[in-house]
This record gives structure tokens, sequence and C-alpha cells, in this order.
């Protein structure tokens, strides 16, 4: 864990970049909202690729990490700002292949099933017959409620399923509004007694990824205190770095702006939503910047 001081607050990525000599950065509340782009973030992932060293993308997408730069044409993101993307998806389906042929029980969209692609697996809506549990989203998106789950929850857990949850996020911003997400039904399944296994942030399986990805960029192996982990998340994002032996960059503007001060009061607000998550950011800014 890092030593616990007080978070710094940065007026731009440039003030501590020559620390670094890798990024692993969030997608979702960092470099765009599901609509639109964040122009400056962008711009500062490719000015640090420019002078420091690789960038790469993790995010706790349920699905392939081809679905996840499918949407950057469309919002805006360009494909000069980081170097490669690893998808809890990835890590999702390493973990389907050691519990395959299954049978899976699936909860989530029809979209969502990239994830099982070339996996040899069976899928069942009877419990009784599953051997696993596959969460990578709501059904109902993006209206659904983690509430109306609680009956068919508790049915899973009778029969002691695991549960692989494959977007450990409780929730996700698009635009101005919040979106439940996957991990608010693992939260759920595991106050029942259900096990649950998180493939992605904060979990070690997608970080292992995410670093060999760095080294194969770079050329060399990278330690983890010359790695830089930048996120919207506290328990996600940042307790991951923390696990890692990672400094964090805690970027206040995303999943929980509305919760965050304006001005001088921005680094206090920052430092109780980490707190409240038991997270510990060497640095925060309201957004990403150079």
């Amino acid at each position: 864990m890092p030593d616990p001081s007080p978070t710094q607050l940065l007026a731009g990525l440039s003030e501590v970049a020559g620390r670094y000599d890798a990024i692993l950065c969030d997608v979702w509340g960092v470099l765009h909202d599901g609509k639109r782009a964040f122009d400056r973030a962008c711009a500062a992932l490719k000015a640090f690729r420019t002078e420091r060293g690789p960038v790469v993308l993790i995010t706790n997408a349920p699905v392939p990490k081809a679905r996840v730069t499918a949407v950057f044409p469309r919002v805006g993101v360009p494909d000069d700002c980081f170097d490669d993307v690893v998808a809890s998806g990835d890590a999702t389906h390493h973990e389907l292949q050691i519990h395959a042929p299954g049978p899976v029980y699936p909860i989530g969209l029809s979209e969502d099933r990239s994830v099982y692609g070339g996996l040899d697996l069976d899928f069942t809506d009877d419990p009784a017959r599953a051997r696993v549990i596959c969460c990578t989203s709501l059904r109902e998106y993006p209206h659904g409620h983690p509430d109306d789950y609680r009956d068919e929850l508790e049915r899973l857990a009778a029969y002691r399923l695991p549960m692989i949850c494959a977007n450990p996020d409780i929730q996700f911003r698009h635009g101005d509004r919040l979106i439940w997400s996957a991990g608010a039904l693992a939260a759920i399944y595991e106050t029942l007694g259900g096990e649950v296994i998180r493939p992605g942030k904060p979990d070690a399986p997608i970080y292992r990824l995410a670093m060999e990805r760095v080294a194969e960029i770079s050329g060399r192996d990278i330690r983890p205190e010359r790695v830089l982990g930048i996120g919207d998340g506290p328990a996600t994002d940042v307790r991951g770095a923390n696990a890692m032996g990672m400094d964090a960059l805690f970027i206040g503007g995303g999943i929980h702006g509305h919760a965050m001060a304006d001005g001088e009061g921005f680094l206090e607000s920052a430092q109780a939503v980490l707190a409240a998550d038991g997270a510990v950011a060497r640095y925060a800014m309201p957004e990403l910047s150079w």
C-alpha cells in the first residue's frame, strides 16, 4: 500500500510526468462520458506518450477491447492518445475458459455476448443445471435497478453458484446520468452468501494483463512504482493501483462529479470520497489535463 500522505492537487499531469515511465488509464469518466470525448484528457495522454512512455487504457467494460475502441470514433477519442486497451471483458474471457463448458447462467445484455466469443460454452436459465453465473450488466439498460434482481439472486445463491462479475463497477456515468452496472448485482450476491470472482479492477487479473502489454510495448519490464494509475473510481481504479504498488491520480469529475466541490473545496471533497472507499491517491485533479 502506498504511503497514505495527503493527496496533492495537480494543475496538470506535466507536473509529475517525469516520475513515471508508463500510465494505466481508465476510460469512462476520464477520457469520455459515453457521448463525447474529453479533449484535454486525450491531449494529456498523447503528450505523455510523446515525452515519456506507453499509455495502456484499462477499463471495466465487460466486452473485448475491440468493442471498447469501436466507440472511440463516434465520441471523438483519437487513436494517438493510447497504445493499447485491456478490458475486463478480456480478463473475463480468460476466467470463463477455466469454467468451460459450463453450463453458464448469463445475466446481461444480448450485446454483451461478445465476451463469450470463441469459447465452447453451454448456457442455461435453470440454476439447477448451471455451474457458474456470468454477470456482464443489468438486462434493462439504461433503466434497470439492482433491487429488482434480489429474488433472482437469492435463488442463485441457494445453489451456491460462483458469479463471475465481468464489470465490477457499481455505476458508471453516461452523459449526465448514472447507470447501474454489474458490480451492483455482485455486491448484493455477496450479501446473500454468494461467491464473486472479479476479473476486472480492482483485482489483479486485469492489471497483470495490462502490465504485460506495458512490458511488450516498452521492450522491458517496468516496476509498478514507475507506473501511474489514473481513474475516477476510488473503489476500482484507485484501490486497484494501491494493491499493485502504483501511485494513483484520482479524477474527480467522473463518477463522483456530483460530490465534488468547486475551487478551493475540491481537494477536501476528493479526500472525503477517497477515504469513504479506503483508497489512497497521491494526486487529484477535477479533470485530466497536461
